[in-house]
């Protein structure tokens, strides 16, 4: 009788992860939309006012929801969160997506994965995986893949260097926002983020940036798309993952970004998608699976 509760409660648990990873897989999704909406819909030249108006809305609307502030040390921790996750991240996303073709972009914030598994070695003490680094070798393989297309591809250096940094930006704030884990609610925690760097936003888009010109219908809606959808809801799946899946499993939810760019240039934009690249799908597909076979086993030291 016991063996049989016993696995009927990993059964149970196994399908709570399995949830988990499948609402937490939606942020990096979505985000990969988000060179494509930038490049059809939005104005172009305004990567620091694209990122403050993506994020501080979202978090006003959300700390009208949740109606808490910060307390003691928390102000701080929130401020650093609010640059890594937000104000920096976002800006250099939207530089990258401004100069780079989208798969090129996201696939370059691939190596985010990578990154965030030895950082939680050095900040959680997380031991290293062998089969997680191979898992997040190979989908960088399979990323590098999708790049590959008839045509050839301009890269663009500042485009390249503020996509790396962007990926750095967002795995250390992925690993602190484990370490860093206040006594609210994931929707709290969220309001807070995007709040903060929205708000460290300001003074540079006004300082390095013109006004926006008159918006267009087109414009709006692609505020509202990445200011409801791409941040509001994504980041309170993205932050609600890494509480409970741990970071290492959510950054290699990220690999699904450069599929969705890829997909997206292909099916609205007419672009080439060739065998090889198709194989890199699945390769990418193959990899995420695997870290999640990975991080959901006993770790071994």
């Amino acid at each position: 009788m016991s063996n049989l509760s016993q696995a009927s409660s990993g059964g149970i648990m196994g399908y709570g992860r399995s949830f988990d990873v499948l609402l937490t897989a939606i942020a990096p999704t979505v985000w990969g939309s988000t060179y494509i909406v930038t490049t059809q819909l939005l104005p172009q030249g305004y990567p620091i006012t694209v990122a403050m108006l993506r994020a501080l809305p979202a978090g006003l609307l959300l700390m009208m929801l949740v109606r808490q502030l910060p307390a003691g040390h928390w102000w701080w921790r929130v401020v650093v969160l609010g640059a890594l996750n937000i104000a920096f991240f976002l800006t250099m996303l939207f530089i990258a997506a401004y100069r780079l073709p989208g798969g090129v972009a996201a696939t370059i914030g691939a190596i985010q994965p990578l990154i965030v598994i030895f950082l939680t070695r050095a900040v959680l003490g997380t031991p290293v995986r062998l089969a997680a680094i191979a898992a997040a070798l190979a989908g960088l393989a399979g990323v590098a893949l999708l790049l590959i297309a008839p045509r050839s591809v301009v890269l663009d250096p500042i485009g390249i260097i503020a996509g790396l940094a962007g990926a750095v930006s967002l795995a250390l704030g992925t690993v602190m926002s484990r370490r860093w884990q206040p006594p609210v609610s994931t929707l709290t925690f969220t309001a807070w983020q995007l709040t903060a760097g929205g708000v460290l936003l300001i003074p540079v888009a006004l300082w390095l940036e013109p006004p926006l010109p008159a918006l267009g219908l087109q414009n709006v809606a692609g505020f509202a798309y990445l200011t409801l959808i791409g941040a509001a809801l994504t980041y309170m799946l993205w932050f609600r993952g890494i509480a409970r899946l741990g970071p290492s499993a959510v950054a290699s939810l990220s690999f699904l970004s450069p599929l969705t760019a890829v997909v997206l240039g292909w099916g609205l934009l007419g672009q080439s998608l060739t065998l090889l690249q198709l194989f890199g799908m699945a390769v990418v597909v193959g990899s995420v699976w695997l870290s999640q076979m990975v991080q959901a086993g006993p770790a071994r030291t």
